[in-house]
């Protein structure tokens, strides 16, 4: 056997290479030979096992899948202000800034061939330390066949679950946890996947799982779903007959038969009855009219690739009529396809697709998940850790950790698609506190927080993916710098700098793997990777510094603002709001002169912006809002960055409001994301202006004025994931005014987001590709008011 690895550096997965390549000559006990190739990349395989907690096991016919709960120790940036009771505060800085370690949890998925899962469990065996089980649940049908295996070799004992059940729990926890998670297929489009927005409700549906044979399943809440039909004529129908009529033994390589072959060849199709269409009936003269139907006539031998095409589309269209009949019985127009017969291969995704359409004449849509192979590991995972109430968290993808879904389009990146001996990986991190909707939103099912999908438009993905590219070193060398006392901080920035550049070139190839493809996921990615080098802020010293200095400016831009008249001032508070998101470290135009031009200021950012009339405008629409109209009751603010943004922008905006008897929430991010200001940062910016000005002071101390976070560590914002105890004060509050400020925030996402009430969408732009893609040059301004039709 031979083994590949993906660098020479040493570590767990190397380990677990060696004892593969030892034990590949001798088999497996009996369980099957190591015989394949396997790529294996060090330090990515089995991630974290030392602390794993709880296992649990999914093995199929031919693919096992493993779950894993640890805890993962990270680096995270803390803030704690000094006390300064009593000193010069002159030249002290802000607060004080430290990193710590904290333990989170996560949950870890891999997808192996059952040919290695010998040599894994005894890798397993040998690294676990803290376990806290003496159990692993186990699913599929081998949990049966390898049951005693697993218990030698691991010393738990097995406690076998229900498969249809873990199924269906396993569905619910992905549909409610992944946003991208359910996607289209796509025949004739330059990518092959169309992801959906998931709805807040994700019941009822339908889960038709294709295995050997196919079950049916109504699914309406967490624990009410019942078997409601299935058919004998599944995948095991496809392999079987396949394997006679071909002599292919193999599943994948069947499947690669059938992407091949031409079904027209063996297939009597309505115009070979009828000469033509059928009009009387309004049938296409190229449907099937009889599968196999030209081998009763015609006196030749038919290709292997073409009896399995039609074997393919015979079963396939028998599936899915029989998935349709059973959706419009019931009334549902969502049907979720699994099992091994789909296991993302285009040509079976694309037959059951067309089958469902022409069925339901479009009323009903053939979905399937992206990580429709864990479904089962889930399922039985949950059921093991039901007294940890996992579902009471939110949880979020890893990308780091997450290999990502892979074309198998035969002309797409071939060394991606092979998935024999291939490990695939997927990991999801616990957040902090549950994540719902914006109560606000005007139709959460309808609600797309990115303005542009970078997998539909092919000239903005490119631009997009070179401008990450070519910002990472960047971002690389500001990591390494950020902890000047830690000797292994340049090792880890290069570490960090490989693994998103690896990231990004899989995304050149394969946009869809994370799903829906966005500045924002690219960012958010980006994030991931940091994290998992312990770089949690990189811009803590920045953003310290920039807030002292902009502290010390608060009180004369208040005395300058006070000093004008009422409708000169409202124009120089939106102008100071614009002003301030000009200081943007993560647009390299602003970092540029930054870096450059440390005098560059409050003012010197004025004179940047555009001048009247803006590219979108509406600010004497909102100026008249303000004259005519009552004060709103309650206006919700997502800040953006910290220093000049934050203090000298946002918060005599906040003022003004409260002065006019305006409730403000003022949202911030739950965690570091560039130099965007935290919530815990502004905790202390507050505490330290209210010090200054009485109107902020007494709205703080009445609850006028509320500092909340969002349940976000994104320089983006996705209105359906934030923070629940924002939503829930949102509503007490009675909020009537959303305000979004800041180009990741208002224009990267929420630009078309459609609220039940007034909203300001405010940026500068500084990116001169997306400014002139909008009709404008860098530094062009965007001030959308809105007001939801009555």
């Amino acid at each position: 056997m031979r083994i590949h690895l993906h660098t020479d550096e040493a570590g767990r997965g190397a380990g677990l290479a060696f004892k593969m390549a030892e034990r590949g000559g001798r088999g497996s006990g009996g369980h099957g030979s190591l015989d394949k190739s396997i790529t294996l990349p060090p330090d990515e395989i089995f991630r974290n096992l030392e602390n794993a907690k709880r296992f649990a096991i999914d093995i199929g016919g031919s693919l096992t899948k493993l779950a894993y709960y640890s805890t993962v120790q990270h680096k995270v940036a803390r803030v704690r202000s000094f006390d300064h009771s009593g000193k010069d505060i002159e030249n002290e800085p802000l607060y004080e800034i430290s990193v710590q370690e904290e333990i989170t949890a996560r949950l870890h998925f891999i997808k192996f061939e059952n040919n290695y899962i010998e040599t894994c469990l005894d890798f397993i065996k040998d690294h676990l330390v803290n376990t806290e089980t003496k159990v692993i649940k186990a699913t599929g049908g081998g949990a049966y066949k390898f049951k005693d295996l697993i218990e030698k070799k691991l010393g738990l004992k097995v406690d076998k679950e229900d498969v249809m059940t873990c199924l269906i729990k396993g569905c619910n926890f992905l549909l409610r946890n992944i946003p991208h998670e359910v996607f289209a297929y796509q025949k004739d489009s330059d990518t092959e996947f169309r992801f959906q927005t998931n709805h807040p409700n994700i019941f009822p549906y339908l889960l038709v799982n294709i295995g050997s044979g196919v079950s049916i399943v109504k699914v309406e809440s967490e624990d009410k779903f019942e078997w409601i039909g299935g058919s004998s004529i599944g995948g095991g129908t496809f392999w079987g007959l396949g394997a006679l009529l071909t002599k292919t033994k193999k599943f994948d390589e069947l499947l690669q038969l059938a992407s091949k072959g031409q079904h027209t060849n063996v297939d009597m199709l309505v115009k070979d009855v009828y000469g033509g269409a059928c009009q009387t009936l309004g049938l296409s003269g190229n449907l099937i009219a009889s599968s196999f139907g030209k081998s009763t006539t015609a006196d030749k031998e038919f290709s292997k690739e073409d009896m399995a095409k039609s074997l393919l589309h015979m079963i396939s269209n028998d599936i899915g009529q029989l998935a349709c009949l059973y959706a419009k019985l019931h009334n549902l127009d969502k049907i979720y396809f699994g099992g091994f017969f789909i296991r993302g291969h285009p040509v079976t995704m694309r037959t059951i697709t067309f089958s469902i359409n022409f069925f339901s004449k479009g009323e009903v849509q053939a979905l399937f998940l992206r990580h429709e192979g864990y479904l089962g590991a889930i399922g039985a995972f949950l059921k093991g850790a039901e007294q940890d109430n996992p579902n009471q968290y939110s949880w979020g993808e890893n990308y780091a950790g997450s290999s990502g879904l892979m074309s198998t389009s035969p002309d797409v990146y071939p060394m991606q698609r092979t998935r024999s001996g291939t490990f695939d990986m997927f990991e999801m991190d616990r957040l902090e506190r549950p994540l719902v909707n914006l109560p606000l939103l005007k139709d959460p099912s309808t609600y797309i927080p990115d303005t542009v999908d970078l997998t539909d438009d092919a000239m903005a993905r490119k631009y997009w993916l070179t401008c990450f590219e070519e910002a990472l070193d960047g971002v690389a060398k500001r990591a390494a710098a950020s902890q000047p006392d830690s000797v292994d901080a340049p090792e880890r920035a290069e570490k960090f700098r490989q693994k998103y550049w690896n990231k990004l070139q899989t995304l050149r190839q394969q946009p869809f793997a994370y799903g829906t493809l966005t500045v924002r996921s690219l960012l958010d990615t980006r994030e991931h990777c940091l994290n998992e080098f312990s770089f949690p802020d990189p811009y803590s010293k920045v953003k310290q510094k920039e807030n002292g200095i902009a502290l010390k400016c608060f009180q004369s831009v208040i005395e300058s603002l006070d000093s004008l008249g009422w409708e000169e001032r409202q124009f120089a508070l939106v102008k100071g709001l614009l002003a301030g998101n000009v200081f943007d470290w993560g647009a390299k135009a602003v970092s540029d002169v930054l870096e450059c031009e440390p005098q560059f200021g409050f003012e010197e950012a004025k004179s940047k912006l555009q001048e009247r009339p803006w590219l979108e405008d509406s600010y004497s629409q909102w100026l008249e809002r303000l004259k005519e109209g009552p004060p709103h009751k309650c206006a919700l603010i997502f800040a953006d960055n910290s220093g000049i943004d934050i203090i000298l922008g946002v918060f005599p905006f906040v003022r003004e409001l409260l002065s006019r008897g305006t409730e403000v929430i003022l949202a911030c991010n739950s965690g570091p994301a560039l130099n965007d200001v935290t919530y815990s940062e502004s905790l202390i910016v507050a505490e330290r202006i209210a010090a200054m000005d009485p109107v902020i002071q007494s709205a703080l101390r009445e609850e006028k004025l509320l500092l909340v976070q969002t349940g976000s560590s994104s320089p983006c914002l996705d209105l359906s994931r934030l923070d629940k105890g924002l939503a829930v004060l949102v509503r007490e509050r009675k909020t009537d005014l959303v305000i979004i400020e800041g180009m990741g925030r208002a224009i990267h996402t929420n630009y078309y987001a459609a609220l039940k009430c007034e909203s300001l969408k405010l940026a500068v732009i500084k990116n001169s590709w997306l400014a002139d893609r909008l009709g404008g040059k860098i530094f062009s301004v965007i001030f959308k008011y809105e007001v939801p039709c009555k």
